[in-house]
């Protein structure tokens, strides 16, 4: 049995088992979890596994027909060795079946809240591709993130904090006159993280179907402080409504949305409009937006026990709508965090909360663009065509 093979079945079945039962999933609710490198080097492993499983499946698959090849797995090491592998596949297999299952439950989500008729608002162009080859696509390019018919203008400069103040602009080629705005803020604890890692499929698919999208940098700790990184946040939608045109950008409803720390970022911006010290310098600056959608969010406190570092100190009535996605699998961030958030929020605003808690997700399910990253993608947008919609018709939020 060559040796090769033994390493190759101990490294996948690691893989494996970091996807199906990622550790630390159950962590306290009231902070990300990650400590350790063995924690991080898991998470990482295991949300890889868990959004890309059949490129590990097919390595094993060839891997074993080599060392059938190669050696003699009628010996007792090869035949445990064969029959770990056989858990290996079973168990991705598993995975790549549970992203497809899950399909349905944003959707579900969504109807439950805004009611069976609230893709009648949508723009047609969005519901006539969605889905069009998804699950073939995905398969073989997981990591295909960027599509031909968006343009990226990035490194456009926002404020003055240099690198730390500068954002991406996808536009559609056409270059639309006028059209909705989503505006993205990247996780990473606010101590890491990059404007044009995170949700690149989401921003590429919005923009390629005529949203004028936004992914911007933030000022991160140790240098920055709360609020220093929830103004840089406000800032952004400033600029937008007042330099974006001159890019191309649309002049519509803004919707803003960030993963883990970014919504933090996003869920603080919606809930603070013309906060004027979160906007100094910009204090009369419009920062309302029609809507928020926060992706495996953490929603505590970030400055020692000040409880006004986080975003229900501000749950208010007017809020804008939210859609709030988190993977039961998350273990940075503990599902019922999110749960608990979307709870508060849900007792307090007007507008609808909808809270959707993704079956076998990872933090990080979107880095791919993954199955279950572009059905969520399809929802997402869905949300954002039926917040902007309602917005213009003089609809949204504090109505």
């Amino acid at each position: 049995m060559p040796a090769g093979y033994l390493i190759t079945v101990l490294l996948l079945g690691v893989g494996t088992c970091c996807a199906l039962w990622p550790p630390g999933a159950a962590s306290p609710r009231n902070r990300p979890s990650i400590r350790s490198r063995w924690s991080v080097a898991a998470y990482l492993i295991g949300m890889t596994f868990n959004e890309a499983p059949l490129f590990p499946l097919l390595l094993g698959v060839a891997a074993t027909a080599f060392a059938i090849g190669e050696g003699d797995v009628s010996a007792p090491m090869g035949t445990a060795a064969v029959g770990g592998m056989a858990f290996v596949a079973a168990g991705l297999v598993w995975v790549a079946v549970r992203a497809v299952r899950s399909r349905g439950v944003p959707a579900a989500a969504l109807d439950a809240c805004l009611g069976g008729g609230w893709r009648a608002a949508l723009r047609g162009e969005a519901s006539a591709v969605a889905g069009r080859g998804t699950v073939v696509a995905v398969l073989f390019l997981p990591f295909r993130r960027r599509r031909r018919d968006v343009q990226r203008i990035s490194g456009l400069r926002y404020g003055e904090w240099g690198r730390e103040n500068t954002l991406d602009l996808y536009l559609p080629r056409r270059r639309p006159a006028k059209g909705p705005v989503f505006v993205h803020f990247h996780g990473g604890r606010f101590v890491s993280g990059a404007k044009n890692r995170e949700s690149l499929y989401l921003l590429y698919r919005l923009a390629s179907h005529g949203w004028t999208c936004v992914s911007a940098n933030y000022r991160l700790a140790p240098a920055a402080r709360f609020p220093d990184y929830v103004v840089d946040a406000k800032r952004v939608l400033f600029w937008v409504k007042t330099h974006g045109a001159a890019y191309g950008a649309g002049t519509g409803p803004v919707v803003v949305a960030g993963n883990s720390a970014g919504a933090f970022l996003a869920a603080f911006t919606a809930l603070t409009p013309g906060r004027t010290e979160l906007q100094p310098g910009f204090e009369d600056a419009d920062t309302t937006v029609a809507a928020a959608v926060c992706l495996y969010g953490y929603y505590g406190r970030v400055q020692g026990t000040n409880p006004d570092s986080t975003p229900a100190a501000y749950a208010n009535p007017a809020a804008p709508p939210f859609l709030l996605l988190h993977g039961d699998r998350d273990s940075v961030v503990s599902v019922d965090h999110g749960r608990d958030f979307a709870r508060t929020l849900a007792g307090i605003s007007r507008q609808p909360v909808i809270w959707c808690r993704l079956p076998g997700a990872q933090h990080s399910f979107d880095y791919f663009a993954s199955v279950r990253a572009r059905f969520a993608a399809e929802d997402i947008e869905g949300f954002a065509d039926w917040a902007q919609a309602r917005n213009a018709q003089g609809t949204g939020s504090g109505d």
